[in-house]
């Protein structure tokens, strides 16, 4: 059951007092808070978990600082929708909206590999007006002999380098719980210039230590990879671990399942399931075009495979995009073969803006279809 609280009530109001008092009595419940927060109000949800079907539903709205309840179903329990479709998605992080409506770019070098290149990337970040990217310090890697990222010792001048160009979100995958330690003390140390996101890759989908450890801090947002060899259901209830613990401010981002089928991609494209996950789940959803294609593979019409398949995700409601781009793709240490260039980044963004104007013009044909049953 979900009890949603009356806007920016606070643990210290006689309202809230009285309620958690009520709820404390009741048997064979277990009670977890979380905070929604908006850019005006933030929201507090109360979930009891349990036997909560003998729970009578209208002693439960009367209590003064309840303003809605709602029946969830045992799925995605925090993270789903559970056929309210008014309830707030997303959240706000370092002034950016991250939901269901908005259309997050995020370019950048799959593995950080020297400043020059961290520069030049950021710079063309802000002439073309972006203020987010993707920079990876740890890089799990299948090969043991492979480059595995710089890890700390890059940080600092990433961040230093973020706050020159205003940089707001980095998009920064991590493999260890000590790893977000060590960002915490580099963003401390660098007077926090920017915010990071905290990325879960496909190979730790289900490392549920690290989830657990991701979800039990609220200051860093986390965006996790699909499994790539799991299904739909098991990587959304991996997202579900995260809220769980108390981090609900989750992102899920779509990025091809391993599968010959795939061929000649890397993996096979998933967004067709774009809206699947916005229809079960409150969570923006995110598309990883350049480890779901892998290449940089010209189609007929002139325009690359990657961006057909960018596009066809925005077109279907993408809410973020985690894109490789790269100063010099022939020298990356990771991935080249699929990064974009920086010549490519401007006509990338009025594609994916063309592709986002479609969607909604979309939208608008089938609620006007809607409205006229």
């Amino acid at each position: 059951m979900l009890l949603i609280l009356h806007p920016n009530t606070q643990e210290s109001d006689p309202a809230f007092k009285k309620t958690m008092t009520h709820l404390q009595q009741l048997s064979g419940v277990t009670i977890k808070q979380h905070e929604v927060r908006g850019q005006l109000q933030s929201l507090r949800e109360i979930y009891l978990l349990g036997d909560t079907y003998a729970l009578d539903l209208e002693e439960i709205e009367s209590l003064p600082a309840v303003e809605k309840v709602i029946r969830i179903s045992d799925e995605y329990r925090i993270l789903g929708r559970h056929k309210d479709q008014q309830r707030r998605s997303g959240f706000h992080y370092q002034g950016l909206a991250f939901d269901q409506d908005s259309l997050n770019i995020f370019a950048g070098l799959c593995a950080v590999d020297n400043p020059k290149h961290v520069e030049e990337m950021l710079r063309a970040l802000k002439a073309n007006g972006l203020s987010c990217t993707r920079m990876g310090a740890y890089k799990p890697r299948t090969n043991p002999y492979a480059f595995q990222g710089h890890g700390k010792d890059c940080l600092p001048w990433v961040f230093d380098l973020a706050g020159k160009y205003d940089i707001k979100v980095i998009a920064m995958e991590v493999t260890h719980e000590s790893h977000m330690q060590e960002i915490d003390r580099a963003l401390a140390e660098a007077g926090r210039p920017c915010g990071v996101i905290m990325q879960i890759g496909t190979r730790n989908t289900q490392n549920f230590e690290l989830l657990k450890a991701i979800g039990k801090q609220n200051e860093y947002p986390a965006l996790l990879k699909r499994g790539f060899g799991i299904t739909l259901n098991e990587s959304l209830n991996a997202a579900e671990y995260l809220a769980s613990e108390g981090n609900s401010q989750v992102i899920f981002c779509l990025r091809g399942m391993k599968s010959e089928f795939g061929a000649p991609h890397r993996n096979m494209v998933d967004f067709a399931q774009v809206p699947t996950v916005k229809r079960l789940t409150r969570m923006p959803v995110c598309i990883d075009p350049s480890h779901s294609v892998g290449s940089r593979d010209v189609a007929p019409d002139g325009v690359l495979e990657l961006c057909h398949a960018t596009a066809q995700g925005v077109l279907a409601g993408a809410n973020m995009v985690l894109v490789d781009f790269h100063p010099a793709p022939t020298k990356a240490l990771v991935d080249g073969p699929q990064a974009l260039t920086l010549n490519e980044l401007e006509p990338f963004l009025k594609d994916m803006e063309i592709a986002k104007k479609a969607y909604l013009e979309r939208v608008k044909v089938w609620q006007s279809a809607a409205s006229d049953d």
